[in-house]
């Protein structure tokens, strides 16, 4: 996607003025909530705590699998996926806060042109070295903890679930990305557009060269990053 996703997300995402890093080491003292505290059967699917990513391993930063936000966006991304239950829909959670140190850990891989090893999967159509700039910068949206990366499924009566066809998996780096793309089905970008719907209804803002990236609006501490662990 001609994005800069992954690790800045957009340049949409980034406020107007410099950022500055927060001092806060542990989740509570950055005010930060673990979504699974407000729905604890939320789907989680988080990548950067594993080795299914873009990368190829885990992220820094990322020690468990969790999605923190701060509280505003925490209770807004829960009253969507109240919502979407009502429908037979449920959100599955890819990314959420992201720790500044994740970040520079992507813009280290992002210039080591040697490891092509996720090259098939995720940038098949880019090469590796124009991803830094439009596609990897810096400083990144998620690093705010307003911001989320998402999927939507559809559940039976009995609660098993499947993901709904988006196009392209998370985290492609493709014009088949982004969200109103020309090069996918009619039920693809249906299924985008229901994604985008039900986000917006709850304040969220999609990122449109990404159909997965939301920025919950407006943000409660638009000039702060954080780097605290995700433990």
């Amino acid at each position: 996607m001609l994005l800069s996703a992954c690790a800045s997300r957009s340049a949409q995402a980034e406020s107007d003025q410099a950022p500055r890093l927060s001092d806060a080491k542990t989740a509570a003292e950055a005010g930060l909530v673990d979504i699974a505290a407000l729905v604890p059967d939320i789907v989680l699917d988080l990548r950067y705590a594993g080795e299914d990513n873009f990368v190829g391993q885990r992220i820094d930063g990322y020690h468990a699998a969790r999605c923190f936000l701060l509280a505003p966006a925490a209770r807004a991304l829960s009253d969507v996926e109240r919502s979407l239950r009502t429908q037979g829909l449920r959100l599955k959670l890819f990314d959420c806060y992201r720790p500044a140190r994740a970040v520079r850990h992507f813009v280290e891989w992002a210039a080591d042109r040697a490891d092509q090893r996720m090259k098939a999967r995720y940038y098949p159509n880019l090469d590796k070295g124009g991803l830094l700039g439009d596609y990897i910068a810096p400083v990144s949206g998620h690093s705010r903890a307003a911001t989320v990366d998402l999927g939507l499924l559809r559940c039976d009566a009995r609660g098993a679930c499947a993901e709904l066809d988006m196009g392209t998996g998370f985290d492609f780096f493709d014009p088949r990305a982004h969200t109103d793309s020309p090069s996918i089905t009619a039920e693809q970008r249906a299924n985008r557009h229901r994604l985008r719907a039900a986000m917006e209804q709850g304040g969220f803002a999609n990122y449109p060269l990404e159909w997965w990236h939301y920025t919950w609006s407006p943000e409660a501490v638009p000039d702060v990053l954080y780097d605290v662990p995700v433990r």
